[in-house]
């Protein structure tokens, strides 16, 4: 599952670009990485709630 780490991992520097538009008041930025957060976000979240968590081998 492999998947949903990458999901998250995007989500993660998504949060962290949506912080550092605000700093630099780059609202068109702001907009887009609001935009990953959302979908990548909303990827992660139900691929978890389907495929559950993955499992360490």
């Amino acid at each position: 599952m492999p998947l949903v780490i990458i999901f998250g991992l995007v989500t993660i520097l998504a949060l962290f670009a949506i912080v550092r538009s605000l700093r630099e008041k780059n609202f068109l930025a702001v907009l887009f990485a609001f935009g990953t957060v959302a979908v990548f976000g909303w990827f992660t979240v139900m691929t978890i709630i389907e495929s559950g968590y993955p499992v360490a081998h």
